[in-house]
């Protein structure tokens, strides 16, 4: 059996095993303290973990805040509080399951003291990465510790020099998406956006909207709050002629996999990640680049400008991606 750790910030770490796990021919075990997705196949076992990152009692009583309990060791880890049960116990779970299961192979996306542990614990140990300066020293622990360490973009596509010494245990799968393989849901629609998640403000949206319409575009925001959430927005993604989107690792596979013409906005986020994942799509031109600062009237240009490229998504390599990542895991196996 394989077990699979799913860290809970976002929705980008859960997306890539839910394409990863049909591939997989191997029985597999989740942990993560999210609760369990609901396209989730039920023969998959979820086992939530507790939360290390609440306030908690200390024997004396003493409600503490884990941020004040040295838990990133003098800068040797990212997160590994004193005395917090939820921490313990999340560890305590994994070593259970590790015997009662008898996994043998533990895959982490992502977190460096996970890692630490499943190689602590004798398990062929597979780091998932991802783009930014991660040099620091729990992330260079981290690869030097993995027996494999999964890239899920396109090789030299973004620069990664925290992997340049680990170059003969890194697989590049190129992006992975769940949309890997799927035909488009019918024509792009002549002059339309797609405005992907809450990747600008409320106000700024309105005046992109209202901009737009103004020059004959049909304009359409979903995931920004509970009430345009969608269960499926790939009819959207596929027909739209221009995509706004974040540029995490989840939704630029997204984008390549429906071939969509996009402009993608870095949001921040540790080690500058989305920064340098866009960087490298306005480098390759496959998307136009904006950021927080990007005001709406430049938000407009962009995408009217984006309206008449031609990205070769080819080159993020997103066909077959999820299947590569499957059969690297599995080659872990004994």
């Amino acid at each position: 059996m394989i077990g699979w750790y799913v860290h809970h910030h976002g929705h980008g770490h859960v997306a890539r095993f839910l394409a990863v796990q049909p591939h997989l021919r191997t029985p597999v075990v989740v942990f993560s303290s999210m609760r369990r997705p609901a396209a989730l196949a039920s023969e998959v076992e979820w086992v939530e973990l507790p939360t290390d990152a609440d306030g908690f009692e200390d024997r004396d009583g003493v409600l503490r805040d884990p941020r004040d309990a040295d838990p990133t060791v003098r800068g040797h880890l990212h997160w590994a509080p004193h005395g917090h049960p939820g921490h313990r116990a999340r560890l305590a779970a994994i070593a259970a399951a590790s015997v009662t299961r008898e996994l043998q192979a533990f895959v982490v996306d992502v977190s460096a003291e996970v890692v630490a542990f499943a190689r602590l614990l004798g398990l062929r140990t597979v780091a998932v990465t991802q783009p930014g300066a991660r040099t620091d020293t729990p992330h260079a622990l981290a690869y030097a510790l993995a027996d494999r360490i999964v890239a899920p973009w396109a090789h030299g596509a973004v620069p990664a020099t925290g992997l340049s010494a680990h170059g003969d245990r890194v697989l590049w799968t190129g992006g992975i998406s769940r949309y890997d393989g799927r035909t488009p849901d019918g024509a792009r629609e002549p002059r339309s956006l797609l405005i992907l998640g809450r990747v600008i403000d409320d106000d700024v949206r309105e005046q992109v909207t209202a901009l737009l319409r103004a020059h004959g575009w049909e304009v359409t925001a979903v995931g920004h709050d509970a009430a345009s959430r969608v269960d499926d927005p790939w009819p959207l993604l596929s027909r739209s002629t221009v995509v706004l989107s974040a540029a995490g690792q989840n939704s630029v596979a997204d984008l390549a996999a429906a071939g969509a013409r996009a402009v993608v906005i870095a949001q921040e986020r540790p080690f500058c990640e989305q920064d340098h994942t866009a960087d490298a799509l306005e480098r390759w031109g496959l998307a136009r680049r904006a950021d927080a600062s990007t005001s709406a009237a430049e938000l407009v240009a962009l995408v009217e400008a984006a309206s008449e490229d031609s990205p070769d998504w080819a080159r993020w390599q997103v066909s077959g991606g999820a299947g590569r990542m499957a059969a690297a895991v599995e080659a872990m196996l004994p």
